[in-house]
């Protein structure tokens, strides 16, 4: 008898203990085929807002693809009706990089940046030079209730080689695919770049090389609160791909870069001094391994410091094992490692790919994640230490 009773609260105790996940996006509903590439907010009235690629027809990458969102105004227990923040028509609207500018003092209540790319070709023929990717940004200041009009910022961030489609369109570097992030944008919250709006990004230039090594990422900021904008270096790797930044000194950024090279699977991890406008290193990570795959960071202060978290699918083989990491010396260690999502014995397939994290309270982090093979999309809470 006794040990069934201990049997009984030893469930308990477990049940209580596991993350309750909530779906955000479901293949299927709504309209859409397939939902992918999740990115995730804090609005500054404390609403969370989940975005994805809401793909019409299928599951790939370019087609009809539209920008969704939802908004949870519980710490994401529910979430409200889906609804649509870009339509490029027939085209691909895609690679959405949400901030929100808490320092505009034309916008005390904050203002919602949500940057993405347009593309009107498959990524490998925009590769080739048969296409083009541009960037835009529209924004809200009613918390995603309405947006702006399409702001183009390509010829600031992006350097095409395309006049025939526009005069303006004729840099020499030539870069041709281009990708926000995926997942959120940051802003700096002290230090002389305090109010800067960072932006993490990859492209490729020049006809496609061996090893991906035609890709590059890279960043732009705008110090001026979207009025303008400056491109960053390109990180010293080449390969290096979907990216994620945040800030981790009063001028520092950490940068968790994709590694197109395929070899070695680990994250790509790049370091700035100077706000993020050039890099002072650019390595493979062992500590982190990578199917090749996107991954998330995140940064908040904590005394004269900064919290760094980390989040990708943590297995060399496949999009698996979603892991989240917490460092107090800027990456270098990790005192925090917790699996956030594994698949079962048995299961073939990506059951934990793309990712985003968003820190609602000083000890809970918000997750989205997509999950078996792509066909939700859920959110779930973590505490911390």
């Amino acid at each position: 008898m006794k040990k069934l009773l201990l049997s009984l609260l030893a469930a308990c105790f477990i049940s209580g203990t596991q993350a309750q996940e909530t779906v955000v996006f479901r293949s299927g509903e709504d309209g859409y085929a397939s939902y992918r590439i999740p990115a995730l907010i804090k609005n500054k009235n404390g609403d969370l807002i989940a975005f994805a690629e809401g793909r019409v027809d299928h599951a790939g990458d370019y087609g009809n693809v539209d920008i969704v969102y939802k908004i949870s105004e519980d710490n994401g227990k529910t979430w409200g009706k889906l609804a649509i923040a870009a339509d490029y028509d027939k085209l691909q609207a895609g690679n959405m990089a949400p901030v929100v500018d808490l320092t505009d003092p034309q916008y005390p209540k904050g203002r919602i940046f949500l940057f993405y790319n347009t593309g009107n070709n498959h990524e490998g023929e925009v590769r080739k030079g048969k296409g083009l990717r541009e960037v835009w940004y529209i924004t809200s200041v009613d918390g995603a209730k309405t947006w702006s009009e399409p702001v183009n910022i390509t010829t600031q961030t992006h350097r095409p080689k395309q006049p025939q489609l526009n005069p303006s369109y004729n840099f020499s570097e030539d870069w041709r695919t281009y990708a926000n992030t995926p997942g959120h944008a940051f802003q700096f919250v002290s230090g002389p770049k305090k109010g800067r709006i960072y932006v993490a990004a990859n492209h490729s230039a020049g006809d496609p090389a061996p090893a991906g090594k035609d890709w590059n990422a890279h960043a732009f900021y705008s110090d001026d609160h979207g009025k303008t904008f400056q491109l960053s270096d390109n990180v010293p790797f080449k390969g290096s791909n979907e990216s994620l930044a945040a800030q981790i000194g009063d001028n520092e950024v950490y940068m968790s870069s994709r590694n197109q090279q395929i070899q070695p699977k680990q994250r790509i991890i790049s370091i700035s001094h100077d706000g993020g406008e050039s890099w002072v290193s650019s390595a493979p990570d062992p500590n982190l391994p990578d199917p090749i795959n996107q991954g998330a960071v995140l940064s908040w202060k904590k005394g004269k410091g900064f919290i760094l978290a980390h989040i990708n699918a943590a297995d060399q083989n496949n999009r698996d094992n979603l892991t989240l990491r917490l460092s107090k010396d800027k990456g270098k260690t990790w005192y925090f490692n917790k699996v956030i999502a594994k698949s079962p014995a048995g299961y073939k397939g990506s059951y934990s790919a793309y990712s985003d994290i968003v820190l609602i309270k000083p000890k809970l982090m918000g997750i989205v994640y997509e999950k078996d093979n792509y066909k939700e999309i859920v959110f779930l809470t973590e505490k911390l230490k």
